[in-house]
């Protein structure tokens, strides 16, 4: 018992003081919790031993995030904006295999890490994105619309990718296992074009709830976590259920205090998961290749920003607006770092590109935040004339 409370308050005493030190050269909040993990891990000071443990509590962060994400977003009215989200994210997949195709045929990889790479260049980080959206207030701009559609469409593809693994791992997989998730996109779908049509079921036996904030959290718990457990359930991620959850009671006056009973658990739990990254990051192998990695991530942030770019401007938005997308979505995501850690439970791929790969999204994560930065400050100078084409 005493060697968790010292692991906890060594943990809480860390993230203190790395955010005391980050939040003057302002960078989030995710970066403090990443460098912890690394900080307290089995590689540098051992403090933890194996990330699993907090690993699995910090999924739970992604749920909660997921949820507050769809609490707090507008799904648009307009049908147009749906319609260029998955126009947009159809085009970036389409792309991002076939940079993917090359690159694997380039240096004779197989199919694993082909389809591996596809998935790293493909999913973007729901919460490097959405927190540098609410920071700077773009959570309802078109772009801010789009890219966050965009993160949802990644987070449905995600049932495939692992459908996909278990074909290449066990080989007898049938096709009945795709039709729960599919299932779970068709009803995904109608739930979203209730909540667009205001034709929502009001709880309204609930309101007693309002009153009592001891059943606000475990209602509100509930509400989130069996969201989560019904979509996983279905093949889906579970932080699509509960991103669902948010939307619809978002649009229900009942749940209006839904928001402020949760947020510490959310907190929490994406602190966690973040810190999980950070540990499972081997410092020996990144020292080792360093070189290597470091070019990796910048060539992947690069392929993203311009793909997303391109993507953008596709869809009629100025260069400008389109680079800046293409900034949002320059990073790997969480996503892709579960699906990383699948295919190595699996034995798709092996250890070297396991660590490869996690330490490209890791430092990928570490960089978004001066990345979009970096790149917002040259479109914003951008003469009006190119920019505006």
């Amino acid at each position: 018992m005493n060697n968790i409370l010292f692991s906890v308050s060594i943990l809480c005493l860390a993230i203190l003081l790395l955010i005391f030190l980050l939040k003057k050269l302002h960078q989030p909040y995710l970066v403090a919790y990443i460098l912890a993990g690394i900080v307290l891990g089995p590689y540098v000071s051992g403090i933890f031993h194996s990330a699993e443990n907090i690993s699995t509590l910090g999924e739970m962060g992604i749920i909660f995030l997921m949820f507050f994400l769809g609490l707090e977003i507008e799904v648009p009215d307009n049908k147009s904006i749906l319609w260029k989200a998955c126009i947009a994210q159809l085009i970036k997949t389409a792309l991002s295999l076939l940079c993917a195709f090359f690159i694997t045929k380039w240096f004779g990889w197989h199919t694993g890490n082909f389809i591996l790479l596809a998935v790293i260049l493909t999913f973007n980080s729901t919460a490097v994105v959405s927190e540098f959206l609410r920071r700077n207030g773009e959570l309802s701009s078109d772009i801010g619309k789009t890219v966050l559609n965009i993160l949802l469409l990644q987070d449905i593809m995600l049932a495939p990718v692992f459908t996909c693994f278990q074909w290449m791992e066990k080989g007898n997989t049938s096709f009945a296992h795709l039709l729960p998730a599919i299932a779970g996109c068709v009803l995904i779908f109608f739930l979203l074009r209730a909540v667009r049509n205001r034709n929502l079921f009001q709880l309204t036996f609930l309101k007693e709830i309002k009153k009592d904030h001891e059943l606000q959290v475990f209602a509100g718990g509930f509400v989130c976590l069996g969201f989560a457990l019904l979509a996983a359930s279905m093949g889906l991620t579970g932080a699509i259920g509960s991103f669902i959850a948010g939307i619809y009671l978002s649009r229900t006056d009942v749940f209006n205090w839904l928001e402020s009973a949760l947020r510490p658990f959310k907190i929490f739990f994406v602190a966690l998961f973040f810190v999980s990254i950070g540990l499972m990051l081997d410092i020996h192998y990144i020292k080792a290749h360093y070189s290597f990695i470091i070019a990796v991530t910048v060539l992947v942030m690069i392929i993203n920003s311009l793909l997303s770019a391109i993507v953008f401007k596709w869809l009629r938005f100025t260069w400008k607006d389109s680079f800046q997308a293409g900034a949002l979505l320059a990073q790997t995501g969480e996503f892709g770092l579960l699906a990383c850690t699948v295919a190595f439970q699996l034995n798709i791929i092996d250890i070297d590109f396991f660590k490869t790969a996690l330490s490209v999204m890791g430092l990928s994560l570490l960089l978004s935040s001066i990345w979009i930065t970096l790149l917002r400050k040259v479109t914003g100078i951008i003469p009006s004339t190119i920019a505006g084409n």
